[in-house]
This record gives C-alpha cells, structure tokens and sequence, in this order.
C-alpha cells in the first residue's frame, strides 16, 4: 500500500470537498459545485464571506492586480484615475474544503474552519457572466517595485475611521477601547486573534518571534493597537495593511504593542526592558501611555461626583453630558446602559437566561481623559468605565476577573473552570 493510501486509510489525511463559488455584485456568494452536505455547503459560504473582499475592497484588489501584474497601461496618479479603471462584479472561486489533519500546504491561501481549512487555488472575474479570465501572476520584484514607484496613486490613503487598542488574554477574552462600529466589531476580534495567534501554539509561536528569542515565557495577555481604513484606491504592498475585513483595512500599530505575564505589568515589543504604565486607556486618547484623568463617579439616581478639581465652568456641562450619556437618573435607561457594558466587558463569559436581567449597578467609576474635559466633542466618546458597585461600599474593577455579584450569570464553561479551581484549592 502506498503512504498516502496508507495515511488515508488510518484517518491521517483529510477529506477533500472540492467547490467553486460565484461572488456577485450584491456581495451574494452561491456554490456553482461544492459538498452535497448544507452544513459543509454553509462553512464554505461563511469562511469566503468573511475572508473574501467586497464593494470598494474588492474594486482596490482588482485594479492592484491589474497593473502589479502588468495588464494596465498608463500611469495612475489620482483618485480618478483609479476609479476610471473598470472592474468586474462578477468573480468565481475554485478550491477545497479539507476536513481531518491538516499536513504542510502549498496553497497561496488556507483559511482554517471549524475541523480542518479551506484552500484557495484559483480566481476568475467576468465583466458578462460569459467570458471568464484569471489574472496574470505577479511580475519580478523589480517590475512590482518598478510599478509602484511609477504609480503615484499607491501613495493615496482610504479614509480613517479611528486607531482601536485591543488586550488579548490567552484564554480567549478580548476587550477593545474605544468601542469600535458594531458592524466591524466580530472582524476587528477576528484580526486581533490572527495577529497574536488563534492556537496556544501560534499563540507562543508569534510572541517569541517577535521576541527574536524562541525561550522567552509565554505572556498572558497581548495589547495591540489597530488603525482602520476605508480601502485605499489600490493597495500598496508596502503599505503595512495586515488584513482587509469587512470592507476596511488593518493596519498595526506595532510601536504601541505590549504584553504581559501577569495582566498587571506591562513590557512593550519595542523595549522589552522598558516597562509600561498605560493602564486601559487606548493610545489615541493615553498618547501612546501618558494622559492625565479626572475620576468620575457616577449614581443610579443622577448624582455626579468628582474624585478632583474640575473648573466650575465645565462641570454643570459634564454632569450633564454623563447623566445624559448614562441613562443616570432614569432607572430603565441606567439598567440599559449598565447591562450594555457588564455584556460588552466580559463577553462570552457571561449567559444571561432568557426572561432574567443582569444586576444593576448602584454606581460606576469613569476616567475622562483632562484634555476632554474642554472639548466640544461628547464625553460618551471619550470616558472609560473602570469599576462598579452594585451595593455602594464593595466596588469591583472592571478589568480584574468578573464581579461575584455576576456570577450566577457565568456561561457553563467559565464556571465550571471556577468551581474546578475551587476544588483544587
């Protein structure tokens, strides 16, 4: 028997679904040919869903290729001499679903999935439907470079949508500051889990890769910063984008990368011998770990109390503004609220049953960044929650593990890591 019969035979290789999709141009993807099974057939159409481009992405990918590959003549120097090029809605895709152990892949693209990856192997566009074309192969290095250097427009940028600060704990948990736009939130979570590795393997792995020291102890929490776009009219290889997700670029900011061993003390990738006091605020606000805040206090019934010094000119506005931003003072809109970030703070950790409703806090502690505190801007953009208290003596950081007062809430897999811990000890 030959070794790959044998491998087979032994359940060593995986089991291959062959497919090709049709991505259209109302971003719907369909199965020309693909697994019999639904299930199979609903991966496939997740997995391209999520990884593949679309709308002005997709648009910025094809006009890329066009003239990285050669098949462009002329020079683009502005955003219209972009947008003149014409681009195809239609695309189809040819791969395989692998499902089983997954060996050493030649494939330009491997998306993992649930029980195995998909591999990517060819791309086809049509203008018509009719007539189907695959672009040529990047050229030479000397003729990409040659390419970019005579093509102003690579040097054009996608409109910002803002820089997202993200700490990544080993075990899963993901808290983002500021909150980013609901619709990028599960594709913002997606990139910060390729970025630091989504296996404990790859977790290690890419740490001490950027540690250049393949002994260095593992972390137990990552922070990694993020600067979103809108798709740039093409795509700059050198431009530093990690990943395109739902319609917007990713770009790293890796000097503002840290980790921890602990979750209390930070070191960063660019100075590991230099450690970092940046608590939880996000580097556009912390200036990259520095900024001066005002504690605030704020009460279910309205109350807004100032832990320092804020000129009286401003705190009648503020007040305001936090009552305002906090439902404080209306008992439905402050039980809205608070629900709102205990969910959003501790995620996956927590399952509310249906007909049951979190615990109301009696108060919250907030940080607003002093720049803030003059700023036409509303503070809801700007403050950050960092404890509460459900009875008015006991407060619990938001950032530490989560609140007794929540745990009956704990989702199945959370408590029973708790009560295995409590055996144990």
């Amino acid at each position: 028997m030959g070794e790959a019969k044998r491998r087979k035979a032994l359940g060593l290789m995986p089991t291959v679904h062959p497919f090709e999709a049709q991505l259209g141009p109302a971003d719907e993807i369909t199965l020309v040919r693909g697994p019999d099974d639904a299930g199979l057939t609903r991966t496939v159409v997740d997995a391209l869903r999520a990884t593949q481009s679309s709308g002005p992405a997709w648009a910025s990918e094809y006009r890329t290729s066009l003239v990285l590959s050669g098949g462009h003549a002329g020079i683009l120097t502005t955003p219209e001499d972009v947008e003149a090029v014409p681009v195809p809605d239609l695309r189809r895709i040819t791969g395989e679903l692998a499902l089983g152990p997954q060996g050493a892949s030649s494939e330009q693209v491997s998306i993992p999935v649930e029980g195995g990856a998909i591999r990517l192997r060819e791309q086809r566009h049509s203008f018509d439907g009719t007539r189907w074309e695959t672009l040529g192969a990047p050229r030479s290095p000397q003729q990409v470079m040659a390419a970019l250097q005579n093509n102003p427009a690579f040097n054009l940028q996608g409109e910002p949508i803002g820089q997202f600060q993200a700490e990544h704990w080993q075990a899963g948990r993901i808290d983002i500051e500021p909150d980013p736009p609901a619709e990028l939130l599960e594709a913002l979570e997606d990139v910060v889990r390729e970025w630091d590795g989504e296996t404990e393997a790859l977790w290690a792995e890419l740490h001490r890769e950027r540690m250049e020291d393949r002994a260095a102890p593992v972390p137990l929490v990552r922070r990694s910063t993020f600067e979103l776009r809108r798709p740039a009219p093409l795509q700059n290889p050198l431009g530093g984008v990690f990943a395109i997700r739902a319609g917007v670029e990713f770009m790293p900011v890796m000097e503002a990368d840290a980790y921890s061993l602990d979750g209390e003390t930070w070191a960063s990738y660019a100075d590991p011998d230099a450690e970092v006091d940046g608590g939880h605020l996000p580097p556009e606000l912390a200036s990259i770990f520095d900024l001066e805040t005002v504690g605030v206090t704020v009460h279910a019934d309205g109350r807004v109390d100032f832990e320092e010094d804020v000129p009286e000119e401003h705190r009648e506005r503020i007040q305001a503004e936090l009552r305002d931003a906090t439902g404080a003072g209306n008992a439905a809109e402050w039980a809205e609220w608070t629900t709102q970030m205990l969910s959003e703070t501790y995620g996956d950790e927590l399952e509310v049953p249906e007909g049951q409703r979190l615990p109301v806090p009696v108060a919250v502690r907030l940080d607003l960044p002093e720049d803030a505190l003059q700023d036409p801007d509303p503070l809801s953009q700007t403050f950050m929650e960092s404890e509460v208290t459900f009875d008015g003596a006991q407060w619990r950081d938001l950032f530490d593990d989560v609140p007794p007062e929540l745990a009956a809430f704990l989702a199945p897999a959370e408590a029973g890591e708790g009560q295995g811990e409590d055996q144990l000890n």
